[in-house]
């Protein structure tokens, strides 16, 4: 389903204004709620932290389901392997650093450290054992995904990254980098590709969550583990990128 608005002023829904200006509302009242909770937890074992952060990430696919009429559908789920691995994912919104918590297992995120300063959300976020990286020293910040994203993939979390770097608007396409594919490989897990049309419906850095469904599709895992890391990235890539020329509409 692709974004659809109505209104009865030519140009202007307000309607879609009011009801993103509530998931708005909602957002940053659970985050003020949750948030402090999982700071007094710090120090609590991680599936508890988890947990406490998987309220906050239901209750915002709820509203944004319930008020903003922003669903999303996930294809593929029976490719996701019982053991964990490393999510290589379409990145082109917010949504999706939302969304995949709630679909796969404990997951540890690859993100720019400048995030975990962001009140409340960032200190939050810390609790959650994310791989912070500095992204202006990239020697440095390749040493540290292979070395974090190991002691999170051997601690039985998935890690998310997405290989394009930053978030691509629909219809366009960032240069991968290799960084999850030799990760996979130096560790000997699966890759697991993942496309999605998030950014047509919630845009980079944009107010208004537009409604209908979001399509997800999950790839069949990829064997890293006996492949060179240039295959499997080259791989992971040309599946993402043909999904996304199937599921990619019209952006509102």
């Amino acid at each position: 389903m692709k974004p659809s608005s109505t209104s009865s002023t030519p140009g202007i829904d307000f309607g879609l204004y009011l009801r993103s200006a509530a998931y708005f509302a909602g957002m940053v009242a659970s985050t003020l709620v949750i948030c402090p909770a999982m700071l007094l937890c710090f120090a609590f074992p991680f599936p508890t932290r988890y947990g406490l952060a998987q309220l906050w990430v239901r209750f915002n696919l709820w509203t944004l389901k319930t008020i903003c009429k922003l669903d999303y559908r996930v294809s593929g789920r029976e490719n996701i392997p019982d053991s964990n691995g490393v999510i290589l994912c379409k990145h082109q919104s917010a949504w999706e650093t939302i969304a995949l918590q709630a679909i796969f297992p404990p997951v540890a995120f690859i993100l720019k450290k400048e995030l975990l300063n962001i009140p409340f959300w960032g200190w939050a976020m810390r609790t959650q054992d994310p791989i912070a990286i500095d992204r202006s020293a990239r020697s440095a910040a390749l040493k540290q995904v292979l070395r974090d994203g190991a002691a999170r993939l051997a601690a039985g979390r998935w890690v998310v990254i997405f290989p394009e770097g930053t978030r691509v608007a629909p219809g366009q396409r960032g240069k991968y980098n290799g960084s999850g594919a030799t990760l996979a490989h130096r560790a000997g897990c699966p890759v697991v590709p993942v496309a999605h049309n998030a950014g047509e419906f919630w845009r980079r850095k944009a107010f208004l969550k537009h409604p209908g469904t979001i399509q997800v599709r999950i790839g069949a895992p990829i064997d890293a583990k006996n492949l060179p890391a240039a295959e499997v990235s080259r791989m992971a890539e040309e599946w993402i990128e043909q999904q996304m020329q199937e599921i990619s509409g019209p952006a509102p």
